[in-house]
Formats: structure tokens, C-alpha cells, sequence
């Protein structure tokens, strides 16, 4: 098991390299660059201080001299600084918001598995029932509806009509002068929404995946050998069908952590969360060149970590994994 986790780390070296090399080419393709932004706020600026500007911060060299110039920064854990007007360090400003944006994903993500793994297994071992049909349309539901207008209506309902939660920030005004806990169901109140929104997507595709691999595995041969020795259905079912059936599962939710980390710009920026979504969105629009390298890098290594920990919960399952 160890050298298989060993092994697994060593290929997310050149995974990185490839992702950050990608990414570095694709963000100076784009229209626009950072002294144009400048030169937007200051309409007086001359030809001479834009190339000035162009060479302070290095654009002036060829992209593949600016992508080795990086990188030897980033192999020091050096993202640089912004090219914002507080030039600040870039992970500084990502150490800030990186929290919040991670609270929000692994909740949400412990909320899907919670929910949806006992509803495609029940729906499975209910196949045709009233049950299975009520879970199958709510799911399909669940699908078709634009999460980002979902949001906005439970904003409308239970922050303006019902005014039961907060619908902006992480935090209110008042926060330091509230109890212990008080600050506690502050910070909760805040997460209601974002964190509900951010499991509603993935829940309807992870129970359907859970309950068409549940439909395969208890027509198995081996589930029916497990019932014809007498043991009990429950024994079956969660012992024997379940522990297969969550393998494809396991995979799919490696592979969700990267649409759980591009569904924070979205969600962020509705509720305003001062997380690593809104940062993103904020410095693609200044062209600010470090920071979004920097968020991308980050990104790309969560969401190698996703897949590396789905990896060792697939060797887990599966001990035949383990000597590949």
C-alpha cells in the first residue's frame, strides 16, 4: 500500500507541470492584458509608460521565458506578487480565502455522500416501487434546474420574505460582539445556503450513478450464492452488494472535486463569500496574471489530492488495486 501511495505521488509531478503550462499559455491568449486595465483607470498614459509597465512586470519577454521565470518562483513556494494596486503576495492573498472556500466543498461533499449513497441504494433495492419513482423524478428535477437560479429564489425566500438566514458574507456585522455561541450559529446560518446549493448538483448525479451500480451488482452471482447460504438481507445488501457497488462511485467523487472548486466562483459571487471562487472571478477581470496562476495551481493540486485520495479509497476497496 505504501509504495502504491508513492507511486501515485510521483505521477502528480509531471500532472502539475502540465496543468500549470496549459494554464499559463491559455490566460496570455486572452484579450486584454494587465496594462491595459491601467491604462483604463489613467486615460492619460502614454505609449512609453505602458511598455515601461510591460517591462516592470515582465511581460516583455517571450511566454515561454515567462512561464521558466515562474516556474523557478513556484518550485521556491513563491507565487510572486499581484499586479493589483496593493501588490501584495500572491499567497497571501489566497491563505485568506483558501479556508473558507475548502469548509464549503468538504461540507458539501460529506452532505452528498450522506445523502445520496442511502438513496440510490434504497431506490435500487426498491427498483419500480413508488419510492424509486418519486427519487427518479426529484432527481430529474434536480438536474434540469439552473442552480444558480435556484439560489437566487432561496435568497428571495428564506433571506427577504422569511428572514431566517443571512444571504451575504461569512459573517455579520455585529460577529465580535456576539457570544461563543452565537458566533458559532453566525458562521452556520452563513453556510446554510452555500453549502445546500453546492451539494444540490452533485446529489442527483451521485445517487443515480449509486443506484444504477447497486442494480448491477445484486444481480450478481455472488449476491445470490450470499442469499441461498441464509444470511439476511441487510447482510447482503450493505456487507456484501454495497462495498462493489460504491467502487465506480469512489472514482466519480475523485473526479467531482474539480467541478465542487469551479461551482465556489459561482456560488461566491451570489452570496458574496470572500473565499477562492470570488478571489478568481476578481482577478480574471484585472488580468492579474500571478494571482490567477497562483489560484489555478492550488486548484489543480486539490484536486490531485481529490483523485489521489479516491485512488487510495479504490485500493481500499479493492485490494487487487493495490498490486498494479
Amino acid at each position: 500500500m505504501v509504495i502504491y501511495f508513492i507511486k501515485r505521488l510521483l505521477e502528480m509531478i509531471p500532472t502539475i507541470i502540465g496543468i500549470t503550462l496549459v494554464s499559463f499559455f491559455i490566460i496570455h491568449l486572452a484579450p486584454g492584458k494587465p496594462t491595459d486595465i491601467l491604462a483604463e483607470l489613467n486615460p492619460k498614459i502614454t505609449p512609453e509608460a505602458r511598455e515601461k509597465l510591460e517591462k516592470y512586470y515582465g511581460l516583455d519577454k517571450p511566454i515561454i521565458t515567462q512561464y521558466g521565470i515562474w516556474l523557478k518562483r513556484v518550485v521556491k513556494l513563491d507565487f510572486g506578487d499581484s499586479f493589483s494596486t496593493d501588490k501584495r503576495p500572491v499567497w497571501d492573498k489566497i491563505k485568506e480565502r483558501l479556508p473558507i472556500t475548502i469548509i464549503i466543498n468538504v461540507l458539501s461533499l460529506i452532505l452528498v455522500i450522506l445523502i445520496a449513497i442511502p438513496i440510490g441504494v434504497s431506490s435500487a433495492t426498491h427498483q419500480y416501487s413508488l419510492y424509486d419513482k418519486i427519487t427518479t423524478v426529484a432527481v430529474f428535477v434536480g438536474f434540469a434546474i439552473p442552480t444558480f437560479w435556484l439560489a437566487l429564489l432561496l435568497m428571495i425566500l428564506f433571506g427577504i420574505y422569511l428572514d431566517w438566514l443571512p444571504i451575504s458574507g461569512i459573517r455579520s456585522l455585529d460577529y465580535d460582539n456576539l457570544s461563543a455561541g452565537g458566533k458559532v450559529w453566525d458562521l452556520a446560518s452563513h453556510l446554510i445556503l452555500p453549502v445546500l446549493l453546492e451539494a444540490f448538483g452533485g446529489l442527483a448525479g451521485l445517487s443515480r450513478y449509486m443506484r444504477s451500480n447497486m442494480l448491477e451488482v445484486i444481480r450478481s452471482d455472488y449476491i445470490t450464492t450470499a442469499r441461498a447460504k441464509g444470511l439476511s438481507e441487510r447482510v447482503v445488501i450493505y456487507k456484501h452488494a454495497m462495498r462493489n457497488a460504491l467502487l465506480p462511485v469512489i472514482t466519480i467523487l475523485g473526479l467531482s472535486v474539480p467541478g465542487l472548486i469551479g461551482g465556489s466562483v459561482i456560488f461566491e459571487t451570489i452570496f458574496a463569500i470572500p473565499g477562492m471562487g470570488q478571489l478568481f472571478y476578481m482577478s480574471v477581470m484585472m488580468r492579474d496574471y500571478p494571482l490567477i496562476m497562483g489560484i489555478l495551481t492550488i486548484g489543480a493540486i486539490l484536486t490531485l489530492i481529490g483523485n489521489l485520495l479516491a485512488d487510495i479509497g479504490y485500493a481500499v476497496a479493492d485490494p487487487r488495486i493495490r498490486t498494479r
